[in-house]
């Protein structure tokens, strides 16, 4: 699939914005600290993906109610949903200089009911002139086994368009309109749950 950039200047994929929030001393320390011990950027993309992927959980695995949508409350409460992790691992991303964007899917349940939007990120390393997709919502249920990965996607989810399935292709700089007011609005996870998007 062909990546497409909401804005032509990846310079929009490094700044900082409400929710991709990485001038805020927390992703700041955080960025640091990871990249203590790995200093090279894909060495440091990578850390700092299986650190969201791993150490955060996600809040229905964990059963947390809390709702967090910035990438400073994410880091700080150790708490969020895919599109909240999503925008932690992109604000570490950007405090390093690697342009991170904001991407989606739409999956269902095998009968291609319950549709929901899926967060993903998506990462340019430097001296690549492509972007490569990243899933860093956690390997939950059993045999859900994303990995960090330029070269070929290793995403928890592929696709399935005979039940409607969707990889949406516009990278954004920050969360889709739809997305954000859907954790903005949301008193509490099961409040979110009933209102999360079904389309973009």
């Amino acid at each position: 699939m062909e990546l497409t950039q909401e804005n032509p200047d990846v310079d929009a994929y490094l700044a900082v914005g409400e929710a991709v929030d990485h001038d805020h001393p927390l992703v700041r320390a955080t960025a640091e600290r990871i990249s203590l011990t790995h200093p090279e950027a894909y060495s440091y993309a990578k850390a700092s993906y299986e650190f969201v992927r791993d150490t955060i959980p996600h809040s229905q695995d964990s059963g947390d109610p809390r709702v967090t949508w910035r990438a400073s409350d994410v880091l700080e409460q150790g708490t969020g949903i895919c599109y909240a992790k999503s925008v932690a691992y992109a604000a570490l991303l950007r405090a390093r200089g690697i342009p991170a964007a904001l991407c989606y899917q739409r999956l269902a349940d095998d009968d291609g009911t319950n549709p929901v939007i899926h967060g993903l990120v998506a990462v340019r390393l430097p001296g690549e002139e492509r972007w490569a997709r990243q899933d860093v919502r956690g390997n939950v249920p059993p045999g859900v086994d994303a990995q960090f990965s330029i070269e070929e996607e290793r995403l928890a989810w592929v696709v399935r368009p005979e039940i409607d399935e969707v990889d949406y292709p516009v990278l954004h700089a920050e969360p889709h309109p739809v997305v954000l007011h859907a954790l903005r609005a949301a008193t509490d996870r099961p409040h979110l749950w009933r209102t999360l998007p079904t389309e973009l």
